[in-house]
C-alpha cells in the first residue's frame, strides 16, 4: 500500500470495511440527514476496528458511533461535491480494484498446493543431464512433429532401441517438410537439413562408441548450445531453478532413469537423473583465486599451480586470508572484498569448486587448492545456513511463483472451475467458419473484423446464459492482430481463440466477485471511501493550508504571539591561530576597530592568523555565550580543543523575546493553520449532518 492509501486510513479513522446492505427488514441503527444506515454496515466496522487493527487501543459502541458518523458525513460530503464522479477518482479506483481482484482470479487451492510442493522440493537436489530439441511454442503442427519425432528417436536410443532404416526414411520426409529445413533447401542451403537428419541416422554409430548412453549421445544430438561444455549436465539444481514442467519431470524421475518427453517454452527435452541429495543450503565463502584462461597452455597451468601454492603456504604460516585476496587474488571483482562472493545455493558454480566449500566444516576453516576450468581457488567458510523454514521464505516463494510458468496452474484452475459453474459450451463448427474470412491480410495487419458480418453472427460459446458471438470474436481477433511472420493464419486463430475463450471467462468471474465475495465488497467499499477522504481533506485542509497564502498570513498575524523566539545573543567570535593573535585581537577591539579593520590588519602577515564568525544563538546552543551572557568582550580567551585555536568572544547585541516572521516558522504555522481549518470544516460538517441514533439497534451490539 502506498503512502497515500496510509494517508487515506488515517482519514478515514480506521473504519474499515463499509457494507451496502439492501435486505428492507435490516434493522436500521442510525440515520444521517435522514439516509439509513444498517446495523450490519456500523457492526462490521465496530467489529472489524476492535481486533489487530485497534492494537488492543478498544473503543466502546457509543465512541464508535461519533466517529463512524463523522465518518460517512464526510463520505456524503465527497459525493455532494461530485467527487465519487472524476476521471481521476474513477480510474485510481479501478487501479486498486485490480490490485484487489487478483487473488480471487486464481485458484487458491492450486496455489496453496505449488506452494508447498515448491517447498517439499527444496529438500532435495537432483543432478541430471538433458537433450533439448528445440520448437517454438506457436510452431506449426508439421514443425512440432518433426521435433516430436525426433526427440522420441533419441530417447529410444539412449534406452538401446535403434532406429531401423524404415524410422530414418520417415523422419527424413517429415523433416524435409519442416518450415526452417524447406525455406533453406529451397535456397540450396542444406546445412541445416543434414545436421538434424545426421543427428537421427547416426544414432546407432553414437550408441555403440558411447561409454554413457546419454552424455556421450547428447552432444551429437541436443540443440542446447552449451552441450559441448557440459554433455548437457546441469549439475544439482533445485525447485525453482528450472521451469516448470522441466523441474517436474527431474523430481518424478527416479535416479538412474530417462524421462519421458517433456515440453517447455524450449522444445522437448528428455533428461536422465544421476542423483538426488538432501538440500545442502546456501553458504557464503571468500577465495584466492590463481587464474589461467580457456585456451591456456600447460606451462600457464602450471604457473598458476605455483601461484596458489605459494599463497597456500603462507595462509598456513597464519597471514591474513582477505590480506592474500586483497594482495594477490585474479579475481579482480572479489579480491577488493578480500574474496567474498556472492552467497549460492548448489548448481551455481563448478561442481569442484561447490563440493569443496560446502565440505568445510566450520566457519573460517580453508579448503587446500582446487581446480575448477576457470584456474585453482583456495576457498574461506564465512557462514553456512540450511533450508530455511517454510514460515521464514513463504512470502519469498510466494513471489518466485508469481514469477514462474506454474503460476498459470492456479488460473487455468480457476477458469476450469468457471467453466463448469457456469454450463460452457462452445461450438466449435462456428469458430471454423473463420477459415473462410482469415487470410494473410491477418498476417500482414490489415485485416478488418467486418469480415465477419457475412458469417451471421452465430454464438461460438456460452457462459452463465451469457452469448458470446462470431462478432464478438471478430473484434478480439482484431485487437489482437500484429505485423507477424508468414505462417499458418488457422492455426494463428486457433490460438487466439483460445485466449479469447480464457480472457472472457475470467472477465466474466471479475464482474461476479462483488456479489460473490462479502470481504472483497468490504474491502473495495473501504478503499473506495478513503479515496474519497484523502481527495476531500486534501481540498478542504491539507493543500489550502498551502496554497492559500492570504489566508495563511492573516492566520499568522493574528496568532504571531504563539510563534516567540526566546532570548538570543548576536555574537561575533574571533577564531585565532594563537594566543598572540587573541592578545592583538583583544587590543584592536577595545580601539573600536571595525570588524572589516581587525580582520585586515591581523591578517595581513599570514590569512591563516584570523577568521571571523557572526552567529545568533538561544540560550544553551552554545556553552561559550551561555557563560557570557551579556553585551560586550568576553574577560576570558577560550581554547578550542576542537578546532585548535584560541576564541575571542564578543556579544553585539542581547534579543529580546520577539515573534518569529512567518517565513522563519512558515512549517510550524501551515501546521496549526491546517489544524485550525480542519475544526472549522468539521463544525460546518457537524452542522450539515444531522445524526439520529437508534439505541435500541445499537444497545444489540456487543
Amino acid at each position: 500500500m502506498n503512502m497515500k492509501m496510509n494517508k487515506v486510513f488515517t482519514v478515514a479513522l480506521a473504519l474499515g470495511a463499509i457494507v451496502n446492505c439492501s435486505k428492507a427488514q435490516e434493522p436500521v441503527v442510525m440515520t444521517i440527514n435522514d439516509k439509513p444506515i444498517s446495523k450490519s454496515e456500523f457492526e462490521a466496522v465496530y467489529r472489524k476496528n476492535n481486533g489487530k487493527e485497534v492494537n488492543n487501543a478498544t473503543k466502546s459502541v457509543n465512541e464508535y458511533v461519533d466517529l463512524f458518523s463523522l465518518f460517512k458525513s464526510k463520505v456524503f460530503e465527497a459525493e455532494s461535491l461530485g467527487l465519487d464522479t472524476l476521471t481521476s477518482f474513477k480510474n485510481e479506483l479501478l487501479g486498486y480494484r485490480r490490485q484487489l481482484a487478483a487473488p480471487y482470479l486464481t485458484d487458491k487451492n492450486t496455489n496453496e498446493n505449488l506452494l508447498n510442493e515448491a517447498y517439499g522440493r527444496m529438500k532435495t537436489e537432483v543432478r541430471a543431464s538433458h537433450i533439448l530439441v528445440r520448437v517454438e511454442e506457436t510452431a506449426l503442427p508439421k514443425d512440432t512433429l518433426e521435433a516430436w519425432t525426433r526427440i522420441h528417436l533419441i530417447r529410444d536410443a539412449v534406452l538401446g532401441k535403434l532406429p531401423t532404416a524404415a524410422d530414418i526414411a520417415n523422419y527424413d520426409k517429415l523433416l524435409k517438410n519442416q518450415s526452417e529445413v524447406a525455406k533453406t533447401l529451397k535456397g540450396k542451403d542444406s546445412a541445416i537439413y543434414k545436421a538434424k537428419l545426421n543427428s537421427v541416422k547416426y544414432l546407432a554409430d553414437y550408441y555403440k562408441n558411447a561409454t554413457d548412453k546419454f552424455m556421450d549421445i547428447a552432444p551429437k544430438t541436443s540443440d542446447d548450445p552449451s552441450v559441448i561444455d557440459n554433455k548437457g549436465d546441469l549439475n544439482f539444481f533445485s525447485s525453482l531453478d528450472m521451469v516448470y514442467p522441466f523441474e517436474s519431470a527431474a523430481y518424478t524421475t527416479k535416479v538412474g532413469d530417462v524421462s519421458p518427453v517433456v515440453r517447455t517454452r524450449f522444445g522437448y527435452h528428455i533428461l536422465k537423473v544421476y542423483d538426488k541429495r538432501e538440500s545442502r543450503g546456501e553458504i557464503f565463502v571468500s577465495h584466492i583465486m590463481a587464474k589461467f584462461g580457456k585456451d591456456a597452455t600447460e606451462q600457464d597451468k602450471a604457473n598458476a599451480k605455483t601461484k596458489i601454492d605459494e599463497l597456500y603456504t603462507k595462509l598456513k604460516a597464519g597471514q591474513s586470508f582477505e590480506e592474500l585476496a586483497r594482495q594477490f587474488s585474479d579475481d579482480k571483482q572479489t579480491s577488493d572484498r578480500g574474496g567474498q562472493l556472492q552467497p549460492f545455493k548448489s548448481g551455481k558454480l563448478p561442481k569442484a569448486f561447490e563440493d569443496a566449500a560446502f565440505g568445510l566444516k566450520a566457519n573460517n576453516d580453508y579448503s587446500a587448492p582446487i581446480m575448477t576450468q576457470y584456474g585453482w581457488h583456495i576457498i574461506k567458510r564465512n557462514e553456512a545456513k540450511g533450508l530455511a523454514s517454510f514460515d521464514e521464505i513463504k512470502n519469498e516463494l510466494k513471489t518466485r511463483i508469481a514469477r514462474d510458468s506454474r503460476s498459470q496452474m492456479g488460473k487455468t484452475a480457476l477458469i476450469e472451475r468457471v467453466k463448469k459453474e457456469n454450463k460452457f459450451t462452445e461450438n466449435l463448427k462456428n469458430r471454423d467458419e473463420f477459415k473462410s474470412i482469415m487470410d494473410t491480410t491477418y498476417l500482414k495487419a490489415t485485416w478488418t473484423a467486418a469480415r465477419a458480418k457475412k458469417l451471421g453472427n452465430k454464438e461460438i460459446f456460452n457462459l452463465g446464459g451469457k452469448s458470446y458471438t462470431q462478432n464478438d470474436f471478430a473484434q478480439f481477433l482484431e485487437t489482437q492482430m500484429t505485423f507477424r511472420s508468414p505462417t499458418d493464419v488457422n492455426e494463428v486463430m486457433k490460438g487466439i481463440y483460445k485466449t479469447w475463450v480464457d480472457e472472457s471467462v475470467v472477465n466474466f468471474e471479475d464482474a461476479q466477485l462483488e456479489k460473490k465475495y462479502v470481504d472483497f465488497r468490504n474491502l473495495l467499499r473501504e478503499y473506495r471511501d478513503g479515496i474519497l477522504l484523502f481527495d476531500l481533506t486534501d481540498q478542504k485542509v491539507w493543500s489550502k493550508a498551502v496554497k492559500d497564502t492570504s489566508g495563511l498570513k492573516d492566520f499568522y498575524e493574528k496568532n504571531k504571539n504563539n510563534y516567540l523566539w526566546d532570548e538570543r545573543a548576536e555574537v561575533s567570535t574571533y577564531k585565532c591561530l594563537n594566543e598572540k593573535v587573541a592578545k592583538d585581537v583583544r587590543k584592536l577591539l577595545k580601539e573600536k576597530k571595525t570588524e572589516k579593520e581587525i580582520t585586515e590588519i591581523i591578517n595581513k602577515p599570514s590569512q591563516l592568523n584570523l577568521s571571523v564568525e557572526n552567529v545568533t544563538y538561544l540560550k544553551t546552543e552554545n556553552k561559550y555565550v551561555d557563560d557570557n551572557w551579556k553585551v560586550g568582550i568576553a574577560p576570558k580567551d577560550i581554547n578550542d580543543d576542537k578546532e585548535k585555536k584560541i576564541f575571542v568572544i564578543v556579544v553585539n547585541k542581547i534579543l529580546a523575546k520577539s515573534p518569529k516572521s512567518l517565513g522563519e516558522c512558515r512549517g510550524l504555522v501551515t501546521a496549526d493553520y491546517q489544524n485550525y481549518l480542519e475544526k472549522e470544516w468539521l463544525d460546518y460538517l457537524k452542522k450539515k449532518y444531522i445524526v439520529k441514533v437508534n439505541n435500541d439497534v445499537l444497545s444489540t451490539i456487543k
